[in-house]
């Protein structure tokens, strides 16, 4: 990936202040000029340029000098699966060692991308297989960074990639200054990724205090991994419902700043006889009212060890129907790449077995 003392460019160019800095020396010290922070971070992101030699409107002693102590890295492929529905997952190595799984899901009309924010992940839902790994440690703004531009370098169309999901591996708001700082450069259309704030979705297992610091500090979509409407289920799902219950998770979801016309999204995987009765819809349609809301369901994605099946979809259906008719709108949104090792970690366990 990179050599010694070569560091990831993003986390040294801070693109607020239009600054380059050395080993945490201004670019001042240097002689380079402000504005070329802005230069290089337009060729890096906007036009997928890793050589700065190719960087024809920098004046070649200040490509020299950053060649001197930067490299534009990407991460490296270790594998990648496809699927007959298009889903096309990534195994990604990282600098230490560490692997990171990313998924590209077609859409009707378009890409989007599941993005890692953590290596492993510290929460310990029960039905997550990466809890099973335990949490590594946070993934830099950089390698965040590098799995939406490394993808999108990949695919013939990069236009089509228009939506980001942060529902990879990890606790997004678990790593949250490295969240934002990625999010700012994805959603900078000026010399970022250019992603609408709209299309790109945080998702989070209910960090409260955090959630609510994201919500004051980011415009992206939240969406919040709820799986059950009263706490006995969900503390046995969540151990993070022990620390922050339904009564205060969803407290805080009704006072959360929603810019005009969004809505949060509940994620509710549909677990077999735990979660998936016609009571517990009611239930859970009772505990979202009046919060501006969509409810994603998603049938449980089976995986060795889990413990958990799927519902039927005579249970499915009923599931959703219970809350359409309390006026909610419940989607249905069934997993993609069965074939590849679908459920969020298995290729990354796989790799390591």
């Amino acid at each position: 990936m990179m050599s010694p003392g070569v560091c990831w460019l993003s986390a040294h160019l801070n693109w607020r202040a239009r600054r380059v800095e050395f080993s945490g020396r201004p670019r001042a010290e240097r002689g380079i000029a402000a504005y070329r922070a802005e230069q290089i971070l337009t060729w890096v992101y906007r036009r997928q340029e890793d050589d700065f030699d190719a960087m024809s409107n920098i004046a070649k002693e200040v490509r020299a000098l950053l060649s001197q102590h930067f490299r534009v890295a990407r991460l490296a492929i270790l594998a990648q699966q496809a699927s007959s529905d298009g889903t096309r997952k990534y195994l990604f190595g990282l600098e230490d060692g560490e692997r990171i799984e990313t998924v590209l899901i077609p859409e009707r009309g378009h890409y989007t991308l599941c993005v890692s924010s953590q290596v492993g992940c510290a929460q310990n839902c029960r039905f997550c297989l990466t809890a099973k790994s335990r949490l590594r440690r946070n993934l830099t703004q950089g390698e965040i960074l590098a799995q939406v531009r490394d993808v999108k370098k990949e695919l013939p169309d990069p236009g089509r990639l228009t939506n980001i999901v942060f529902m990879g591996m990890g606790e997004p708001l678990a790593n949250l200054d490295h969240l934002l700082a990625a999010l700012a450069l994805i959603t900078d259309s000026d010399i970022g990724l250019g992603f609408a704030a709209k299309r790109v979705t945080v998702s989070t297992a209910g960090l409260v205090p955090q959630m609510l610091e994201f919500g004051r500090r980011s415009r992206v979509s939240l969406a919040v991994s709820l799986n059950a409407a009263d706490d006995e289920t969900r503390s046995r799902l969540m151990p993070i419902n022990r620390t922050y219950p339904l009564e205060v998770l969803l407290a805080a979801c009704r006072s959360y700043p929603l810019p005009p016309g969004r809505r949060i999204t509940f994620e509710y995987i549909l677990i077999k006889g735990v979660n998936d009765a016609p009571e517990d819809a009611r239930r859970l349609a009772r505990r979202l009212h009046p919060i501006r809301c969509k409810v994603n369901l998603i049938p449980f994605n089976p995986h060795e060890g889990s413990g958990f099946e799927r519902p039927s979809e005579q249970a499915i259906l009923a599931f959703q129907e219970v809350l359409l008719r309390k006026h909610f709108t419940a989607i249905i949104r069934h997993s993609k790449g069965q074939e590849i090792s679908a459920a969020c970690g298995q290729l990354r366990a796989r790799s390591e077995a």
